[in-house]
């Protein structure tokens, strides 16, 4: 699943590659998916899409904004498999979930692996979709400030038990993050997955903000995650620390063995000496 930095690159190389071209013709998916999410009819959304002219794309949480002007906004969201942009000429796939193709004959397609959300909105509407309205600050906002970090945490320590991973991980509440990239966040910032949140210090909580922005800045740096690939359906560069290929590992940091476990829905990497 594509997570916040993936999310930052594709929408950079749609403004370097696609802003400023129209529209001939827009077209949803030709293989059935019970989970993939549209909001318009196939007809509805060639018919609204046609003419169009892509505007400045923008990422936030895990959301793609790729607005179709003028008048309406096209929303990506949820989402991982492939987003490719294809030159006029160039082969294409024969499945797909989301098919544009622009008057100079270059074409971007998107098929999707588990689930997503492709849908087509009047702009601004896009703003009252659920998990848009109201998302909290991600961890590329001005607004992400370690004080008001530090009130979020303190905030979640009352009332329902949550941990390290599911502040991460769980109801948007940093939105962007997903458990791929939350293996390396939590290793930088010493906390196993199930550490609890009420018994974080004040300095514990100061080293999980920086181990975020920290994280989430040298994914993007190095190009998004290597098992994920951009609009040219080329890997990232990053390899992260904490993953299926370092269970059994020494730790890059102390020695120890790289452990495993399911937790929360998924599995967790982690290093039993160096995270408490």
């Amino acid at each position: 699943m594509f997570e916040l930095p993936e999310l930052v690159i594709l929408a950079r190389q749609i403004n370097e590659n696609l802003q400023g071209k129209t529209v001939l013709k827009g077209e949803l998916g030709n293989s059935p998916h019970k989970f993939v999410w549209y909001n318009r009819s196939p007809e509805d959304f060639e018919a609204l899409t046609r003419g169009k002219v892509v505007g400045q794309a923008s990422a936030r949480g895990r959301w793609l904004f790729i607005p179709l002007e003028p008048g309406y906004m096209l929303l990506l969201g949820e989402f991982g498999g492939r987003l490719l942009y294809h030159p006029a000429g160039a082969s294409l796939p024969a499945k797909y979930h989301l098919h544009i193709t622009f008057d100079d004959g270059s074409v971007l397609t998107a098929l999707t692996q588990m689930w997503g959300a492709y849908e087509l909105y009047e702009q601004g509407q896009e703003q009252e979709r659920q998990y848009v309205k109201d998302m909290r600050p991600t961890p590329l906002d001005a607004s992400f400030t370690v004080e008001y970090f530090q009130a979020l945490v303190e905030s979640l320590k009352t009332g329902e038990k949550r941990t390290a991973k599911k502040l991460l991980t769980q109801e948007q509440l940093i939105p962007g993050l997903g458990n791929a990239i939350a293996q390396d966040i939590l290793f930088r910032a010493h906390l196993l997955p199930q550490h609890p949140l009420e018994t974080l210090s004040s300095a514990q909580v100061q080293l999980l903000h920086q181990a975020i922005i920290e994280t989430v800045r040298e994914v993007i740096a190095q190009g998004g995650r290597y098992d994920e690939t951009d609009l040219f359906n080329q890997p990232g560069g990053c390899v992260r620390l904490m993953d299926s290929r370092s269970a059994g590992e020494p730790c890059p940091a102390c020695g120890a063995i790289i452990e495993k476990m399911q937790y929360l829905g998924g599995a967790c990497y982690f290093c039993p000496r160096c995270q408490v």
